[in-house]
C-alpha cells in the first residue's frame, strides 16, 4: 500500500482526475465528502460551526447552508481559519480510519488523499508523493466563473482563499496539466498511475 496526495485549486479539475484514477483502480479518500459528513446535523462539528457562525448558516432543512457559510468565510482569513479548525481534525481522523480499512481490504492498493487544502491543512506530511492538478490562472478563473456563475470579483475571492496554484505546482512531486482536452488529461493520468504502480511494485 502507498498513500499519495492529490490536490489542486478550485476549478482546476481535481475531481475529474480523481475519477480517472479511481477508474484505473486507485482508492480515493475524498476530504470534501468527509467534511460534509463532519457537519451533518447532530454531529459535534455541526454544533461547533453553528455556535461559531450563528443560526443564519443553517438552511430551512436543518443542514448547513454551504453557500451562506462560504459567503462569510471567503475573503475573511480569520473566519476561514476558524471554520477549518472546527472541521479539519475530523477529516484527518476519518482519513486515517479509511486508510486503515483499505490497507486491510486491499493491501496492494494505491491510495490518493483527495484534499483541496492538502498543504494548508498539513495533510501533505508523510505521503509517498503529491500530485497537483494544474491550470493557468486565466483558465482557472474562466472555468470557475462559468461553473458557479460567479462575477469576476466573487470568483477571485474564492481563488484567493486558497494557496496560489503556482506555489502548489512548485511543491508537487508530479503535475497533471489539465488545461487541455479531457483526453490529454486522461493520458497524463494513465501514464502517471502506471509509473506509481511500477514504483510501488518494485
Amino acid at each position: 500500500m502507498a498513500v499519495f496526495g492529490l490536490t489542486g485549486g478550485i476549478a482546476s479539475g481535481k475531481s475529474t482526475v480523481a475519477g480517472m484514477l479511481s477508474a484505473l483502480g486507485a482508492e480515493i479518500i475524498d476530504a470534501d465528502r468527509l467534511a460534509r459528513q463532519a457537519v451533518a446535523p447532530g454531529r459535534e462539528a455541526y454544533r461547533k460551526v453553528v455556535a461559531a457562525f450563528g443560526s443564519g448558516v443553517v438552511g430551512p432543512d436543518g443542514q448547513l447552508d454551504r453557500q451562506q457559510l462560504g459567503a462569510l468565510v471567503f475573503g475573511d482569513a480569520d473566519r476561514r481559519r476558524l471554520l477549518e479548525s472546527l472541521i479539519h481534525p475530523y477529516v484527518r481522523r476519518e482519513s486515517a480510519r479509511a486508510q486503515a480499512e483499505i490497507a486491510h481490504r486491499r493491501p496492494e492498493a494505491l491510495i490518493f488523499l483527495d484534499v483541496p487544502l492538502l498543504f494548508e491543512s498539513g495533510m501533505d506530511r508523510g505521503l509517498e508523493a503529491i500530485v497537483v492538478v494544474y491550470v493557468p490562472a486565466a483558465v482557472q478563473l474562466a472555468r470557475l466563473k462559468a461553473r458557479d456563475r460567479l462575477s469576476e470579483a466573487a470568483a477571485l475571492a474564492r481563488i484567493d482563499s486558497q494557496m496560489n496554484l503556482e506555489i502548489k505546482r512548485r511543491r508537487a512531486t508530479h503535475v497533471i496539466d489539465n488545461s487541455g482536452s479531457r483526453e490529454e488529461t486522461r493520458r497524463q493520468v494513465t501514464r502517471l498511475f502506471g509509473r506509481l504502480r511500477a514504483q510501488d511494485s518494485g
